[in-house]
């Protein structure tokens, strides 16, 4: 019985990413993205530190539908960084940020200011490559991530 227990880890633990940073990955049905500074502690990804949001990279296919949820207890954004191939030092937000809007990821996207317990807007991964966003409010902290779609 612990041979079978100790196997069964075993097989959790080589699911597992290389270098240890958390992923998921969704297919054509949808796939959440839990927000919180709090929670979250920062990991380096090969985009730049990454933090806030969980997982750090989302790996999707194209036609996936993707929403962020505010688990937090203070309110956050999930905005896209345009053309980004890693992140900027610096914000790159402006006010636009705070406003929801974007229904695709290669269209530009922001969730707007999320509320505790609340959910954005369903964004839908159109077309592969990697999206980088973070939140107007604590992108320093460092709060951001990538979605990468096949």
């Amino acid at each position: 019985m612990i041979r079978r227990l100790a196997g069964g880890f075993a097989l959790v633990l080589a699911a597992c990413t290389a270098g240890g940073i958390p992923t998921s990955s969704g297919g054509s049905g949808g796939v959440t993205i839990d927000v919180s500074l709090t929670q979250f502690a920062p990991v380096q990804t090969p985009y730049g530190q990454s933090g806030g949001y969980s997982p750090p990279i989302t790996t999707v296919s194209v036609g996936t539908q993707i929403h962020f949820t505010n688990v937090d207890s203070f309110a956050h954004t999930a905005t896209e960084i345009p053309g980004a191939a890693s992140f900027p030092t610096g914000s790159p937000f402006n006010a636009g940020a705070l406003q929801q809007h974007g229904t695709t990821l290669s269209g530009g996207f922001s969730s707007g200011a999320l509320q505790p317990n609340s959910s954005s807007q369903t964004i839908t991964a159109d077309q592969p490559g990697t999206y980088l966003f973070g939140c107007f409010f604590h992108y320093g902290a460092p709060m951001r991530a990538a979605i990468v779609v096949q």
